[in-house]
This record gives structure tokens, C-alpha cells and sequence, in this order.
């Protein structure tokens, strides 16, 4: 199967540190996989997240998605093209969530269709099923702080998917949870893994690596360990049938364009 995601050679030299934060990486990631990253702090992750996800341009080494329009080269991309293909083709989910506080649960995940062109009122009516699909049906109206942590990371997920994109990165989405609701939130990114989607989340929690399909191990920036596909390991129940984006949908969340470095 041709990969939606490959990297080859990856290094990324951050400037004044005596180590590469990634060391001659290469990885290739199929279309339906759910693949965890894991390694202690400082194994460089996250920074292979961001490099994989157009986020940062590494030091050397391709990334080559397999786009709508076809394959890119992600690394030669402009910060302009990178962000469009961000916007245009990638979902994110971080620990955070990375919403912002001042919009409604509706409007942050409404802006991500209106930032493609999508009128106000389509936009919001498919927020509303994304998020009634999420299970926050009568919480549309509610600000970041009325909702639990669990619950800003379903938005964060409505978000993430709303646009249509065939590939989702979540960094650490479960780290700031308690334990019941850290395996709802995995339940939910694997749920979209199970409608077609690929997922890629960053973890330092053995039990997301274990119901993920995949774990690759970084350490010194380095792949040291990597399951290979045996197949799904966690097969959650079939969720009801999600909203579909509409196929032109090109759209971005304003907190997709994160910054970061080597965890």
C-alpha cells in the first residue's frame, strides 16, 4: 500500500545544541494506521511530529505526503504552502487543545470552515453535528471555561476533523487527563482511525501505545524500535455514522500552527 506519509533521513540540528533533536529518521506510514510515538523527554517526538506535520522544516531529509492533488514535498514547501497544507489536508489535537478562549465551543469549531470560505451559517450547522457526534450535543454555546478538559478535547477533535482531513496528529492528547476520561478522548481518535482516517499521537502513555496498531520508539532522535503493522490492537465500538465534510472542504483551525521543540 502507498504510504499517505513518508520520511526519509530526517535531521533536525536546533541551533547551540551539541545533539541533532532527529538523527537520520525514515518512517512510512500507510493510509488507515494508527501509529504511536514514544520515547522519554528529550527523545525528539515531538519534533519528528511537527517535521512529519510541515510544523518545522527539518535540517535535512524528505517528507513526502500523498496529498488530494497528489504526492508533496513537504520540506520544500514555502511557510506559506506548508500552512495551507496544514489547513487544507492535516488535523491536530495537543495536549491543550489549543482552542481559543475567548469563542464558543460552535465558533472554534466553526472557524475551521469558515477560514476556507465556508459561509457562517453552513460552517456552524456542521460544527454542530461534529460536536452533537462527539457527544457535546446542548454544549455548543459554552466557552473553554465552562467545559471539563475532557470535554475541550472533544472540541479540539471536532475541530480536528470537520475540515475533512485524511490524516490526524495529536500530541500528548490524553497527557493532561484523568485515566477514565484520557481512554474516552483515545476512544474518540481511534473511532476516526475506524472511518478511513490515519492517526499519529505523540505519547509518554504505555496505554496509548498499546491500543494504537503501531508504536515506533525514539531515543537520541533515533527510531530504536518500530512494531511494525500486525493490525489493530484495540478495536473500539463503531461509532454512529460522523457528519461528512463536504469533498472541496479546505478549511484550517487557527491553532493549528503551533510551534515547538524536542520533548
Amino acid at each position: 500500500m502507498t504510504p499517505i506519509l513518508s520520511a526519509r533521513g530526517l535531521t533536525m540540528q536546533y541551533p547551540g545544541s551539541p545533539a541533532p533533536a532527529l538523527d537520520h529518521v525514515s518512517l512510512d506510514i500507510v493510509p488507515g494506521e494508527s501509529v504511536a510515538i514514544m520515547g522519554a523527554s528529550g527523545s525528539g517526538k515531538t519534533t519528528l511530529l511537527h517535521c512529519l506535520a510541515g510544523i518545522l522544516r527539518p535540517t535535512s531529509g524528505a517528507v513526502t505526503f500523498a496529498a488530494a492533488g497528489g504526492p508533496v514535498q513537504v520540506e520544500q514547501l514555502d511557510d506559506g504552502g506548508r500552512a495551507r497544507l496544514r489547513r487544507e489536508e492535516l488535523g491536530f489535537v495537543f495536549q491543550q487543545g489549543l482552542l481559543l478562549n475567548e469563542l464558543t465551543a460552535l465558533e472554534n469549531v466553526a472557524v475551521a470552515r469558515m477560514l476556507g470560505g465556508v459561509a457562517r451559517r453552513q460552517a456552524e450547522a456542521e460544527a454542530a453535528q461534529w460536536l452533537a457526534h462527539l457527544g457535546l450535543a446542548g454544549m455548543e454555546h459554552r466557552r473553554l471555561g465552562e467545559l471539563s478538559g475532557g470535554q475541550a478535547q472533544r472540541v479540539a477533535i471536532a475541530r480536528a476533523q470537520v475540515t475533512g482531513a485524511r490524516l490526524l496528529f495529536a500530541d500528548e492528547p490524553t497527557g493532561a487527563l484523568d485515566s477514565t476520561t484520557s481512554a474516552e478522548v483515545l476512544g474518540l481518535l481511534l473511532g476516526a482511525v475506524q472511518q478511513g482516517r490515519t492517526l499519529v499521537v505523540v505519547t509518554h502513555d504505555p496505554e496509548v501505545a498499546r491500543r494504537c496498531a503501531r508504536t515506533v520508539v525514539l531515543r537520541d532522535g533515533r527510531v530504536v524500535a518500530d512494531s511494525g503493522r500486525p493490525g489493530p490492537r484495540d478495536v473500539a465500538p463503531r461509532p454512529t455514522t460522523a457528519p461528512a465534510a463536504p469533498a472541496d472542504a479546505r478549511a484550517a483551525a487557527i491553532a493549528q500552527h503551533p510551534a515547538g521543540g524536542a520533548r
